[in-house]
């Protein structure tokens, strides 16, 4: 019982720690953040995150992994309750979009100063970012099969293609100050998604070319 608690309280000072460095990665940018703003956020002793984490990096990584981890398992649960592929696709953008909406200060931290680790964008492996990836693949394989998507475009093309945008589209968010509501976008993405930009003349020709 006693090893029960200890082992939660040291989750929920860990949890602590993450929740902290995210609001002053968020205010200060990862370079200028230290750590002793971060423990003292947190309400632990400055040499208290390094029982946790190895440093600055190690910490920013560890934001990323478990915050994706989170929204994994969060987006499965959800999309399984969806009717068909067009409708877990709808879900998938909103939830995305909201996501973000709703905690701003991961946004800036996961869209602009998880960039600056080097550690992060050259030695890490990313292995939560695959998972979401593979999830998008998963709506997207299911729509193909059911005649939604079209089946002569790479799997592996696509999920990266819809990721990349909305990567994309929350960056730019992030960076011009949050001057809209992100989720207005949803209805959009997705007719550029199913439909393309091409109106129906054009998608002929372009058909008839490459035929």
């Amino acid at each position: 019982m006693a090893h029960e608690r200890g082992h939660h309280r040291n989750s929920d000072k860990r949890r602590r720690i993450l929740d902290a460095a995210v609001s002053v990665f968020a205010e200060k940018g990862f370079f200028q953040a230290r750590v002793a703003d971060i423990a003292r956020l947190a309400g632990v002793a400055d040499g208290t995150i390094y029982l946790y984490f190895k440093n600055k990096d190690d910490l920013l990584i560890s934001i990323f992994e478990e915050k994706m981890k989170e929204i994994n398992v969060k987006f499965r649960d959800a999309l399984a309750g969806e009717k068909d592929a067009l409708a877990r696709f709808r879900r998938l953008i909103a939830m995305h979009l909201a996501g973000f909406q709703a905690y701003p200060e991961l946004a800036a931290v996961l869209q602009v100063e998880l960039r600056q680790s080097s550690r992060f964008m050259r030695e890490y492996k990313k292995v939560e970012l695959k998972n979401y990836l593979d999830l998008m693949g998963d709506v997207v394989r299911e729509g193909q099969q059911q005649g939604v998507f079209r089946q002569d475009l790479p799997l592996s093309l696509v999920k990266r293609f819809i990721f990349g945008t909305l990567d994309e589209v929350v960056s730019t968010w992030v960076l011009a100050g949050r001057p809209y509501d992100l989720e207005t976008l949803t209805e959009p993405l997705m007719d550029l998604f199913v439909n393309g930009l091409g109106v129906p003349e054009v998608k002929a020709r372009v058909a008839g070319v490459n035929t």
